[in-house]
C-alpha cells in the first residue's frame, strides 16, 4: 500500500508539463539544500514560527519522492546547524522533535521505496530522542540502494574541517600518515560527507545568498542556485527549475 502511493504519485508527477524537457544525463548526482524560510513563511502567515517548521517538514518528503523520481542518487538537507542552538529554546526544543515526527511518520515510506537514511553532523549535542530516532532509520535504511537522503543535522563546516585538521595532525604526530600523504582526496574522505561525492548543485530557499557555514570544502565547484520562495513553498515545479538550470549550465571546474 505504502509503495503503491508513492508510485501513484509519481506517476501522476511525470504527466505534468513541466517534468518534461529533463534530460536524465542533466540531473544531479547530488543535490545539496538549505532550506531556509520557514519562520518568515509562519510570520507572514500569522502564525508561531513552529508552525512553518512543521509545514517545512512536508516539503521535505515532497521533494524527497520527486529527487527520487528523477534519478537524484544524493539529497542532502541542512536541517539544524551548529550555530542554531543559538535560537530561543522553545523553537530549539521543537526542531529537536522534527526528526523523530518526520522518521516515525515517514520510515516505513522510505524503506518501501529503497532509500537510505544518513546523517552528517555532531552527534554529541543532540537529545537521545533525536539522536536515538535518526539512528533508527539510518540502521533500518542501512541495507537500501536507491536515493541516499542525508540530513545535515548539527552540521557546521568550519567545525567540520577543524576537526579533521586536527585528527590529520593527530595522525601525523603518532607516524599514520607523513605531511607529503596530506591531499584533496585524503581531506575529503575524513571529513563527515566522506562517503558521499561533493554537491553538484546548491539550492537554497527564501532569498538568502549565502552559505551559512554548510559545506564550504565540498560546494567549491558546485553549481548555486537561489530561490525568493520560502521552503514550505518550494514546490517540485521549482525543484524542476532548479535541475533545468543546473542543465543549462557548463562545470569546467577552472579549466577553459
Amino acid at each position: 500500500m505504502i509503495k503503491r502511493l508513492w508510485a501513484n504519485r509519481s506517476k501522476a508527477k511525470a504527466s505534468l508539463p513541466h517534468t518534461e524537457g529533463i534530460p536524465p544525463e542533466n540531473v544531479p548526482e547530488h543535490v545539496a539544500i538549505i532550506m531556509d524560510g520557514n519562520g518568515r513563511w509562519a510570520k507572514r502567515r500569522g502564525l508561531p514560527r513552529m508552525a512553518g517548521h512543521h509545514s517545512g517538514m512536508k516539503t521535505v518528503k515532497r521533494i524527497t519522492i520527486e529527487a527520487n523520481r528523477l534519478g537524484v542518487k544524493y539529497l542532502t538537507l541542512y536541517a539544524f546547524s551548529t550555530e542554531n542552538w543559538k535560537r530561543p529554546k522553545a523553537e530549539v526544543d521543537f526542531l529537536m522533535k522534527l526528526p523523530q515526527q518526520f522518521l516515525e511518520i515517514e520510515l516505513e515510506d522510505l524503506i518501501a521505496n529503497n532509500v537510505q537514511v544518513k546523517m552528517m553532523g555532531h552527534r554529541e549535542d543532540l537529545p537521545p530522542h533525536t539522536l536515538s530516532a535518526v539512528e533508527e532509520a539510518i540502521s533500518k535504511t542501512a541495507g537500501n540502494s536507491g536515493l541516499v537522503l542525508n540530513f545535515a543535522l548539527n552540521y557546521g563546516s568550519r567545525k567540520e574541517m577543524l576537526e579533521t585538521v586536527q585528527a590529520i595532525a593527530a595522525d601525523v604526530r603518532e607516524g599514520k600518515l607523513t605531511p607529503e600523504q596530506i591531499n584533496d582526496e585524503l581531506f575529503s574522505q575524513r571529513l563527515l560527507s566522506g562517503e558521499l561525492p561533493d554537491p553538484d548543485l546548491l539550492i537554497r530557499t527564501s532569498g538568502e545568498l549565502r552559505l551559512s557555514n554548510f559545506m564550504l570544502w565540498q560546494l567549491a565547484y558546485s553549481e548555486l542556485w537561489f530561490t525568493d520562495v520560502y521552503w514550505p513553498e518550494f514546490t517540485e515545479q521549482h525543484f524542476h527549475e532548479a535541475i533545468e538550470e543546473y542543465g543549462r549550465r557548463a562545470r569546467r571546474y577552472g579549466g577553459v
